[in-house]
């Protein structure tokens, strides 16, 4: 047994990836990381295997398991489990099999495009916002009600899983957990609320599944998990490695990653940037309606009988992936961290702008007639500007983002909060400085995702192992700006007139379902899938 009352958790990464932090001090003391494959049967659509991704857990937390013992810490002391995960992919599976009725489609999957059309036909004046006072969230091919919808009218095992009552529905936080908790015996079906406000079917105030949304896409309730809080005892894991060990904790990525960064005071903001990129805005109990392409969603909920804190929410789609495209597509970077060195060889002066709107464009235009663009190309044009102009592309997104922010809240940052695989990009982190005006904070250590659901994991009623007055905070970079204001409007100016450039070249009536092509392009790329916490006692303050 351990000698010291040191609190710490484990953070198992799927990427699957899994780490360990002390709770006292936010400090990793192991972790183990596993691939996801990932499949793109049709242009714009992006497919993984659910029973790879379980695979994937459990492997994980063998090894971690493995790695506590080889680090003399014992694995008994682990007193719980939370859920971190990529939020609107969408799972469906045979509750009497347990196996998967389909893959699990991807929430950058654009298959149901031509759907947003057709539903929009039903409403009037076509308006895209139409359900948002109900769920915080336009139309669209992002949120998994159409995906869920798509899977019921062109998957047959669907239909004769519905028909025999043996369909069941979820996010991959769902899928986990039922199958962690026992699956076809005694498996827990739930969600929590920042996962179900993703999906266009719970209402964004009462934090329930909505008749009205369900009737809209035609989705069967009794299909639906049980919407629970963010922080609560869930179910026990029946599997070997962990068996009896509680599920605490269950959170969005994007929401998980507001709360490792501390965000818990309204006004806070954090931006993680991944394949896309997302920007979070704590709002408080408050539910803000954005009028500027801002999504409301649910931040968190510590608790069933705590109030729900909101948020507003930029996402853009394409971040790491135009990294990713540029090496696979192009051929012009050999690696992804090729990108600093080649770029700052080059003058300062680059002029060329690239909207990378592959299959349409996000938060805050929600445009998916736009295409990408590149302008300004001169004969004196070569790769490398390409690839500044590519990273610079991410920074103005965001600042599209903190713009947007500020028309609805009023609000101006006094620092951006980021984290994520590429903020270990320096030159990356100090064009976003330069372009926004403001201080870029990064912490040293990256794995906040993780850090947020391990808070809730640990904080949940029967827990109580992780104190939220604790400063989680861990040590960090600033980015501080180095341009003129003069210089940050000229080159945001030019931003904007590329994105009037890249509107409108999709026709708005296709029906074709093979859209988009960046899916296919960064195909071979490996993506988080999510991250489950432990948390335990440690037997030593830290352990390297």
């Amino acid at each position: 047994m351990c000698t010291e009352d040191k609190k710490a958790t484990i953070d198992i990464v799927i990427s699957s990836n899994n780490n360990v932090f002390a709770a006292d001090t936010a400090e990793v003391l192991t972790y183990h990381q596993c691939p996801i494959s990932q499949f793109c049967p049709k242009d714009g659509w992006v497919e993984q295997d659910p029973i790879e991704i379980l695979k994937a857990v459990r492997e994980c937390l063998y090894h971690t398991v493995y790695n506590l013992k080889r680090l003399t810490i014992d694995p008994n002391d682990i007193v719980a489990v939370g859920i971190t995960n990529q939020r609107e992919t969408t799972v469906v599976w045979d509750s009497v099999t347990g196996e998967p009725l389909y893959n699990a489609i991807v929430w950058m999957d654009m298959r149901t495009t031509s759907m947003v059309d057709d539903v929009l036909k039903k409403i009037r004046n076509k308006n895209k916002n139409y359900l948002k006072p109900l769920c915080g969230l336009p139309i669209s091919p992002y949120f998994s009600a159409l995906k869920l919808k798509w899977l019921i009218e062109n998957v047959p095992r669907v239909r004769k899983a519905l028909d025999q009552k043996r369909c069941m529905f979820g996010t991959i936080d769902s899928w986990l957990i039922w199958n962690l908790t026992g699956g076809i015996d005694i498996g827990i079906h739930a969600t929590d609320v920042t996962n179900a406000s993703r999906t266009m079917l719970m209402n964004i105030t009462t934090l329930k599944w909505d008749p009205t949304l369900l009737s809209f896409f035609d989705i069967p309730p009794e299909i639906l998990p049980e919407i629970r809080s963010s922080s609560e005892i869930y179910g026990y894991i029946q599997d070997n490695v962990l068996l009896g060990v509680p599920i605490s904790g269950c959170l969005g990525d994007q929401q998980s990653a507001l709360v490792g960064q501390m965000c818990l005071q309204k006004g806070q903001a954090k931006s993680t940037y991944g394949t896309g990129c997302f920007l979070l805005y704590n709002t408080g109990t408050a539910i803000v309606d954005s009028t500027h392409g801002l999504l409301t969603t649910v931040a968190y909920q510590f608790g069933p009988q705590a109030a729900p804190v909101y948020a507003l929410e930029g996402s853009v789609a394409i971040a790491g992936a135009v990294i990713q495209w540029l090496k696979d597509n192009l051929g012009i970077l050999s690696d992804v961290r090729e990108s600093e060195t080649l770029v700052e060889q080059i003058p300062s002066d680059n002029r060329i702008t690239f909207v990378p709107a592959f299959a349409g464009l996000y938060a805050p235009y929600w445009r998916k007639d736009a295409r990408s663009v590149i302008c300004g190309i001169t004969e004196d044009t070569n790769s490398t500007h390409i690839i500044k102009a590519a990273l610079q592309a991410i920074c103005f997104q965001t600042r599209d983002i903190l713009e947007a922010m500020k028309e609805n809240t009023g609000l101006i940052l006094s620092k951006l909060l980021v984290d994520g695989a590429m903020t270990n990009n320096n030159l990356l982190m100090q064009m976003q400085a330069d372009i926004c005006g403001i201080p870029v904070v990064r912490p040293l250590m990256c794995e906040t995702t993780a850090l947020g659901v391990a808070i809730a994991a640990g904080n949940a009623d029967g827990i109580r192992k992780w104190d939220l007055k604790i400063d989680a905070s861990v040590p960090n970079d600033t980015f501080l700006p180095s341009i003129t204001e003069n210089e940050r409007d000229i080159l945001y100016s030019q931003w904007k007139m590329a994105i009037n450039r890249s509107l409108g070249w999709e026709p708005v009536n296709n029906t074709n379902d093979d859209t988009g092509n960046i899916h296919k392009a960064t195909a071979p790329a490996i993506f988080v899938i999510g991250t489950i916490l432990l948390l335990m006692i440690a037997k030593y303050h830290s352990v390297l």
